[in-house]
C-alpha cells in the first residue's frame, strides 16, 4: 500500500511538474508574441535600368560577333565616361516606381501595399510616376475597398498612377484599377465583373431530419439575415438582397467618381471582358503589357521595382503551421458571411 502511494505521489508530482512547465512555456510564448505584436519589415529596391542594361549586354555578348561586341562595348564605355553631364541629368530624371499586387480573396497584400505607398509618397513628386502591376479576381468588399483607398492616396498627392493588368483585374481587382489615371492591359487579360456576390448554404432541413435543434439569439432585427442552420425567411432573403444592392450601388458610384468615361449602367452587369473588348467600353485606356510599358519608359526614367518584405516574428513562426491547417476552413466559413465584391 505504501509502495502504491509512493508511486502514485511520484507520478502526480511528475505530471504536475510537466503541466507547470507547459504553462510557463506558454506564458513566455504569449509574452513574446505580445511584445512582437507589430512585425517589422524591410524594403527591397531593384534598379530596373541596371537590370535591363545587364540583360542587353549579356544577350549582345552571346549573339553579336565578338569583335563587333567588343567595339560596341568600348564605344559605350567611352561615351559614358565623356558624358558626365548627361549622367548627372539622368540622376535628376523622373522616376517610375513599379509595385506588384497579387490579390487573394482577403487582399492580404494590402498591408505591404500600405507600407510601400507611404514610403513612395515620402519621396516622390509630380514628375514621378507609380506603376502598379495588378492581378486579382476580387474578394471581400472591405479589404479591397481599403486597397483601392491606398492607391487613391497616390492620386491625391498629384502623382500619376498607372495600373497594368497582365492577366486579371476583376470585381474587387477592378475596384482598385479604376482609381488609376491610366489603365493598360494585355490583350487577353480579363477585366470587369462589376457586381456583388453573396451566398450561404443552409443545413436546416438536414438538422430537422435528424431531430437536431438550432438556436440563434440576436439583438437587433437585422443583426443576422440569412443563416446556415436556422430556417430562413423571405424577409431575411429580401434584406440580404437589399444589402447586396446597396454594396453594388457603392461599387458603381466609386467607378463613376474615378472613371467618368465609363458608362456604368452598361458594364455593371457582373460580366467580364478581355482587354481588346474592354478598351471599347473605356474600362481600360490601352492594350499593352506591363513589360512593354516599362521598356517604353527606359531609359528616359529611372525605374525602380519596390517591394516590402515582412520579417517573420515569433508569432508568425509559431502560428504558420497551424494557420496552414485552419486557413482553408476559416476562409470557407468566412466566405459564407461576408459578401465578396
Amino acid at each position: 500500500m505504501l509502495a502504491f502511494l509512493f508511486d502514485y505521489g511520484l507520478f502526480f508530482a511528475k505530471t504536475l511538474t510537466l503541466c507547470v512547465a507547459i504553462l510557463i512555456t506558454l506564458g513566455l510564448i504569449i509574452a513574446l508574441i505580445q511584445r512582437q505584436k507589430h512585425a517589422e519589415g524591410t524594403f527591397l529596391i531593384v534598379d530596373l535600368n541596371e537590370k535591363l542594361d545587364d540583360i542587353r549586354a549579356s544577350f549582345e555578348s552571346e549573339t553579336l560577333p565578338k569583335a563587333f561586341f567588343k567595339h560596341l562595348n568600348k564605344k559605350r564605355k567611352k561615351e559614358e565616361k565623356l558624358n558626365n553631364k548627361e549622367k548627372k541629368e539622368y540622376n535628376n530624371s523622373p522616376r517610375l516606381f513599379v509595385l506588384n499586387f497579387e490579390g487573394d480573396i482577403r487582399a492580404s497584400q494590402v498591408e505591404e501595399l500600405r507600407e510601400l505607398i507611404t514610403a513612395i509618397l515620402s519621396t516622390a513628386n509630380a514628375e514621378d510616376e507609380v506603376l502598379v502591376v495588378l492581378e486579382s479576381g476580387g474578394g471581400y468588399v472591405h479589404q479591397y475597398g481599403l486597397a483601392a483607398s491606398q492607391l487613391k492616396r497616390i492620386r491625391e498627392q498629384g502623382i500619376p498612377l498607372t495600373v497594368a493588368i497582365d492577366t486579371l483585374a476583376a470585381s474587387g481587382g477592378y475596384l482598385m484599377a479604376c482609381v488609376a489615371n491610366k489603365i493598360i492591359a494585355a490583350p487577353f487579360a480579363i477585366v470587369g465583373s462589376i457586381g456583388v456576390l453573396g451566398q450561404v448554404p443552409n443545413f436546416n432541413r438536414l438538422l430537422e431530419k435528424h431531430n437536431i435543434d438550432f438556436e440563434q439569439h440576436t439583438a437587433g432585427e437585422y443583426k443576422r439575415t440569412l443563416t446556415m442552420f436556422g430556417k430562413n425567411t423571405d424577409k431575411a432573403r429580401h434584406k440580404f438582397q437589399e444589402e447586396l444592392e446597396i454594396t453594388q450601388t457603392l461599387f458603381k458610384n466609386f467607378i463613376e467618381e474615378h472613371r467618368s468615361q465609363v458608362d456604368v449602367s452598361k458594364v455593371a452587369t457582373g460580366e467580364h471582358w478581355h482587354a481588346t473588348n474592354a478598351l471599347s467600353l473605356n474600362l481600360i485606356d490601352a492594350v499593352m503589357t506591363s513589360d512593354d510599358y516599362i521598356l517604353q519608359n527606359h531609359p528616359a526614367r529611372r525605374i525602380f521595382e519596390v517591394s516590402y518584405l515582412t520579417k517573420h516574428n515569433l508569432k508568425d513562426k509559431i502560428s504558420s503551421s497551424l494557420s496552414m491547417i485552419f486557413q482553408k476552413i476559416h476562409d470557407g466559413v468566412l466566405k459564407l458571411f461576408q459578401k465578396p465584391v
